[in-house]
């Protein structure tokens, strides 16, 4: 879902096993019930994990629970998979709480919430120049923009800003 301009949030709740996890890997944020499952179950039928799973899981465990997952198809709990960093968050109510999330990023400056996507996508991805470069040009893009003008006058004017989105 990298390519994805906006955000891609994933409510998780039941069962996310081998291609559902990697769907969910996929997102930039994963919601999940405290008691769904989650494993890299393609090692129980003789396979290795596709859909840029081996590429996105080692991101956000680290290589060694990486790898301790996928070659043992080890089922963790929703729990589990918050405390190593495989979900952002628990919530009892995953779909509802993505929706409300949803929500609130809608209501926010849609460049600057494309621009802190993109960014934050190339960290560790490319060098510190380039990244810093791209900042540069995300805050030169920004600055005096219609709806940066609009986020920071419905700020002092305590209202809801009313943003344009070209795209």
């Amino acid at each position: 879902m990298g390519d994805a301009p906006g955000p891609v949030i994933a409510a998780v709740h039941g069962h996310a096993l081998g291609g559902g996890l990697q769907l969910a890997l996929g997102a930039d944020i994963r919601l999940v019930a405290p008691d769904a499952q989650l494993a890299v179950l393609e090692i129980e039928w003789g396979l290795a994990p596709d859909m840029a799973g081996t590429q996105l899981l080692p991101e956000l465990v680290g290589r060694d629970v990486a790898k301790e997952l996928t070659l043992t198809g080890r089922i963790i709990s929703g729990e589990q998979a918050a405390a190593l960093g495989l979900a952002t968050r628990t919530e009892e109510e995953p779909l509802a709480a993505a929706c409300e999330l949803a929500a609130s990023i809608a209501a926010r400056n849609p460049d600057a919430v494309r621009w802190s996507k993109k960014l934050l996508d190339m960290a560790g991805r490319t060098s510190l120049a380039a990244g810093l470069a791209a900042e540069q040009e995300a805050i030169g893009e920004l600055i005096g923009s219609p709806n940066q003008k609009e986020a920071v006058q419905a700020k002092f004017s305590g209202r809801p800003p009313e943003f344009r989105d070209a795209r």
